[in-house]
């Protein structure tokens, strides 16, 4: 199969299902969105050294797969032969990851600026790409039918990435980075 097929050369995309649409359409900038989230998701893994999190990583990045392939699909038509939907119990997968790994991290009390060890950063960098494929997801909410288990899947994620680059700090025994506001930073 040929990697360039010219058919995209006047910015139209084909979607799943059949049909036509321009490449500057919410449903392709969502779709692209996901795509570039799982893209910084390989990121992190490959600076990730924790076997836990790369498996979930791992799995995370299939789970995108199949929203993108959804997202890639005419409304109404049946989603891209041999990809599958989320479920409540992909998004529940995230809650007992999220759950798991706060039993090792202290309470916050601070909001925590991004950073640390590598792989707190990559990680951080990911949950950013991440909140920005929710908000094209619910942008594409206001106008499209999407399921709302897509929606809560991406918004559980964007809480485990986070949980994640705290906990990569918390095993290279690094402290979060307490955001301090203006007057706190002020000497007297």
């Amino acid at each position: 199969m040929k990697i360039y097929t010219k058919t995209g050369d006047k910015g139209q995309t084909g979607l799943f299902g059949g049909g036509r649409v321009s490449k500057s359409s919410l449903r392709v900038a969502t779709y692209g969105d996901v795509d570039e989230l799982n893209n910084h998701i390989g990121v992190a893994r490959a600076h990730c050294d924790d076997d836990r999190t790369d498996g979930a990583l791992h799995a995370i990045q299939s789970d995108l797969f199949c929203l993108g392939a959804e997202l890639a699909t005419t409304p109404g038509k049946q989603p891209a032969k041999g990809t599958r939907q989320l479920e409540s119990q992909d998004v529940t997968r995230l809650e007992s990851l999220i759950d798991d790994l706060e039993q090792d991290l202290q309470l916050l009390k601070n909001f925590v600026l991004p950073g640390g060890c590598p792989e707190a950063s990559f990680l951080h960098v990911t949950r950013g790409a991440c909140r920005r494929a929710e908000r094209s997801l619910v942008s594409l909410a206001e106008s499209q039918s999407v399921r709302d288990t897509s929606l809560q899947y991406l918004n559980r994620l964007s809480d485990l990435l986070f949980v994640m680059a705290r906990h990569a700090n918390f095993r290279a025994n690094i402290d979060d980075v307490p955001w301090q506001g203006r007057n706190e930073n002020k000497e007297s």
